[in-house]
């Protein structure tokens, strides 16, 4: 029994037509007379062809694989942003490269340039660090689509999916504001990210709505990391802030703050309420656990993907901006400040006269 694969060219031999004419037929991209069609298909079942998916979407200028580029696997909020798109990518029929950039712009740069030039059909885009104005122009001139995911670059021509940063800032200075916090520190990201522009915002948009006498006694600002949070917490205890609460803009830099207020015998929220931001490490296991505002991940990994698809259909998404819906989750780390919290506790208590 012969093991000779069947090639196109011996289809096209026996039907008495060209490769180019069978390829064309077989990929419904060419109407023939129904004797030319007739003798195609009778040629397929004589040689038993079957064709290659991966030749054809070649053929058709397509690899059915996504790109994906990160800043950091090891960060628990990007991995699991990455396993979203994943999921979303295999779900429609996609594979996914995935590049850590290690959040630096050169080898954000050359991931844009190598894709642009490889064989993906689009690049979902995701940084964590401002841009100096040298991301727009590669990634405006990719020869692939591209969907930025999660921080803004500014001067990009496409489409964008974020969470909504100014209500999770607002839903967090809101509940701060109702507990009877009248004094809150801002631990942030990088001051000219949108992300922690909008946070902030967020926070004097309550203000602002409240009608009450409410400051933002300090804010730092610095990268999402760990080290970011332990010298937020050191400046502030030695700043001798007067705020009684503090947002804590993302889960690394509220990692590195609960170091030095635990160190530093800071007890949560007897002494300082917090609120952090990101919900994706376990805060839940703490104790307390931690209120947060909740990023919807998987949402966000799910439309940066369906979006892309979309725009490799053919349509028009170059001006869609996607702001997904954030949520407060209420658990123990916010309290009363100590000194309302003991006048509430003094009216409430009865009178030993009476």
């Amino acid at each position: 029994m012969s093991t000779k694969v069947a090639r196109l060219s011996d289809v096209a031999r026996t039907a008495e037509v060209s490769v180019a004419t069978v390829s064309r037929f077989l990929n419904n991209r060419l109407q023939l007379p129904a004797e030319t069609a007739a003798r195609i298909r009778r040629a397929v079942a004589e040689h038993e062809y079957t064709p290659n998916p991966h030749a054809r979407n070649l053929s058709l200028g397509r690899s059915e694989t996504l790109a994906l580029v990160v800043p950091d696997i090891a960060n628990p909020y990007f991995a699991r942003l990455a396993a979203a798109v994943e999921r979303e990518a295999a779900q429609q029929g996609y594979a996914l490269t995935l590049c850590a950039s290690l959040n630096t712009l050169q080898r954000e740069r050359e991931y844009i340039a190598r894709l642009s030039g490889s064989a993906v059909d689009g690049i979902i885009f995701v940084s964590n660090h401002a841009d100096d104005g040298s991301l727009r122009d590669p990634i405006n001139a990719s020869s692939r689509g591209v969907v930025i995911l999660d921080e803004d670059v500014a001067g990009v021509i496409g489409p964008r999916v974020f969470s909504d940063n100014e209500q999770g800032g607002y839903l967090a200075g809101r509940h701060l504001i109702e507990m009877g916090h009248r004094s809150i520190s801002f631990f942030g990201g990088p001051q000219a990210m949108r992300s922690t522009e909008a946070r902030l915002a967020g926070i004097r948009r309550a203000i602002a709505e409240s009608g009450q006498d409410v400051a933002i006694r300090d804010a730092f600002f610095g990268a999402y990391s760990p080290e970011h949070g332990r010298a937020c917490a050191a400046r502030f205890l030695s700043s001798g802030s007067e705020a009684t609460a503090v947002l804590v803009s993302s889960d690394e830099i509220m990692i590195g703050a609960l170091e030095i207020f635990r160190r530093d015998g800071i007890r949560v929220p007897d002494r300082l309420s917090v609120i952090g931001f990101d919900d994706i490490a376990p805060f839940v296991l703490f104790d307390p656990p931690l209120t947060s505002i909740r990023q919807p991940v998987e949402m966000m990994g799910r439309r940066a993907v369906d979006l892309l698809i979309r725009g490799l259909k053919g349509e028009d998404i170059d001006s869609v901006i996607e702001y997904l819906p954030v949520e407060l989750i209420l658990r123990g780390s916010v309290a009363h400040p100590a000194g309302r919290k003991a006048a509430a506790t003094k009216r409430r208590s009865p009178n030993r006269g009476e």
